[in-house]
């Protein structure tokens, strides 16, 4: 039976399961929806609240994974640095306001039948300048969405370690001690002060153990370095979880293990289920786009019907995720992949991102 990208499925699921993780714990923070589903299954909810948004230590591991698998000194010598980076933005910003206006349309809809802070403003010329150049949580700009903050540092992280790469240039080694002395300083230092929380550095523990993973993982001439590098920004991790103990950052540990492990592994799939892992990937970026909209339709509808019961709550929740997956599938399609033919003026093309 064939496979389909068989090196990378481990990926592929882990992707799946912290987008879920994200999709869930917005759907137990937000609304009327999830103060009511909190009575029919409070340890759930809680648990969702409480831990499930530490899923996204997943995806900055992930997302170091496949960047360094990506930013091959071969493709930062032939694009350039500032060409890497615009592709890198196009790629990100496009899906990301086209995702924003469907969460502005929505919440124009919704905004007569929910109160409280639930439902974004409206905003002004200055907050979609914000957020189109990804700079809105450094200026301080009020959210359009739940999460968007993540699209802003995904920008920083690649930019930072791309410039890292161009910088070293041939010295390779260079570039992947670099990484690892900033992984360090991230995880000793950056991370423990929230006040970074808005800046690359604070999140780059996370990234640079995800790079080091690709780089130790993938056999070169300098993977027993890279291995070195690896093993001693872990065990800084763990000095810096003796200084101050932090699940997430444990949970970035294990994530980069595990892909250190077994992220090359070719892992024989049957065709069908190869198929839906790899669109439910490849839709990822698209489901943490676009499942808000379906979140505050969701409450308004509840709102409307006036319901309050708990059991209700939690069936109103079930339903709003399954349209948030097809919705997202939808968006994925319709809308990243044609993003894509245009940028590249070539043919339909798959956009699988680490989001």
């Amino acid at each position: 039976m064939p496979l389909q990208r068989p090196a990378y499925h481990l990926i592929d699921l882990l992707k799946i399961v912290a987008a879920q993780c994200v999709v869930l714990h917005h759907f137990a923070a937000y609304g009327p929806l999830s103060d009511a589903a909190a009575q029919a299954a409070p340890a759930l909810i809680d648990w969702l609240y409480g831990y499930a948004r530490m899923a996204v230590q997943i995806f900055l591991v992930v997302a170091g994974y496949l960047a360094a698998r990506s930013l091959g000194q071969a493709t930062l010598q032939a694009q350039g640095l500032l060409r890497t980076l615009w592709h890198r933005y196009e790629r990100l910003v496009w899906p990301f306001l086209a995702a924003l206006l469907i969460t502005m349309l929505c919440s124009a809809l919704v905004r007569p039948h929910l109160d409280g802070d639930l439902v974004p403003t409206v905003p002004s010329l200055g907050q979609w300048l914000a957020h189109a150049s990804l700079l809105h949580s450094l200026l301080g700009v009020q959210a359009l969405s739940v999460g968007v903050w993540y699209v802003a540092i995904d920008f920083q992280l690649f930019a930072m370690l791309a410039w890292l790469l161009w910088s070293a240039r041939r010295h390779s080694r260079v570039a992947s001690a670099l990484t690892a002395v900033l992984a360090v300083a991230s995880l000793v230092w950056f991370n423990l002060d929230a006040g970074y929380d808005i800046w690359a550095i604070y999140f780059f523990g996370s990234y640079g153990l995800g790079a080091l993973a690709w780089w130790a993982g993938f056999r070169t001439n300098r993977s027993g370095y890279a291995l070195a590098l690896y093993l001693g920004t872990l065990l800084a991790g763990v000095v810096s979880l003796m200084l101050e103990f932090r699940e997430r950052i444990a949970l970035a540990m294990v994530a980069s293990s595990i892909l250190l492990a077994f992220g090359s592994a070719q892992w024989r799939l049957p065709q069908r289920l190869g198929t839906v892992v790899r669109q439910l990937s490849n839709s990822s970026y698209a489901l943490f786009l676009v499942h808000f909209s379906v979140l505050l339709l969701a409450n308004a509808l509840w709102s409307v019907l006036d319901m309050s019961d708990g059991g209700w709550a939690l069936a109103f929740l079930s339903a709003a995720w399954v349209v948030s997956l097809l919705a997202s599938l939808a968006f994925h399609v319709q809308v990243e992949q044609r993003i894509a033919r245009w940028r590249t003026g070539g043919p339909l093309m798959a956009v699988a991102t680490a989001k």
